[in-house]
């Protein structure tokens, strides 16, 4: 444990869980095909799961069309079948190696439930967010009774951490309305 408080590890948490959060809601499905829609479908090929960008080319031809380009002809009905198992509710069209997706649209009951999954993965966030300032105010007081951190030192860092902290909440929150607005949109 290094001699004093390192606040930009705690910074770096918070980005990550930001990250983390961005990827996990590109996944959802909304009314446009997006390539990152496949991105958490694994396929059982060659004795392991693979995801589908590691056995084709994916690409987005049209605004609700998602086309895939398979490589092995055998690993077709293997992608076919992870993408029917999955939550995408997507029917996929064969064409030879050609694997196409139509991204029908959105009906109303659909929407409010991508908003409840999104507003559930938001608040999943925040709390992350909130364990990582709560573990840095512990180090803090750790640090202060080994008397490695004064007093004054320590209320400084707990009030950067807390600035870091409501600064994050706001950004999840932007990204949340900004996907809502996406899911919303007819």
């Amino acid at each position: 444990m290094s001699n004093h408080f390192e606040e930009k590890n705690y910074s770096s948490k918070m980005d990550k869980s930001i990250q983390s959060l961005k990827k996990d809601i590109s996944t959802l499905r909304t009314g446009r095909a997006n390539t990152n829609m496949l991105d958490t479908i694994k396929v059982d090929v060659y004795g392991q799961l693979m995801p589908i960008n590691q056995l084709a080319t994916i690409s987005v031809p049209e605004a609700r069309l998602i086309s895939i380009q398979v490589w092995d002809k055998v690993n077709t009905s293997l992608i076919e079948s992870a993408i029917q198992k999955s939550e995408l509710g997507i029917n996929p069209q064969i064409d030879g190696q050609m694997i196409r997706l139509r991204i029908p649209d959105l009906t109303e009951e659909r929407r409010n439930d991508l908003i409840k999954v999104l507003k559930n993965m938001g608040e999943k966030s925040k709390v992350a967010i909130r364990n990582i300032r709560r573990e840095a105010n512990e180090e803090l007081k750790k640090k202060h009774k080994e008397k490695i951190v004064s007093e004054d030192e320590g209320k400084n860092y707990e009030k950067n951490i807390q600035k870091l902290t409501d600064t994050n909440i706001e950004n999840i929150e932007k990204i949340l309305s900004e996907k809502e607005k996406e899911i919303s949109q007819i």
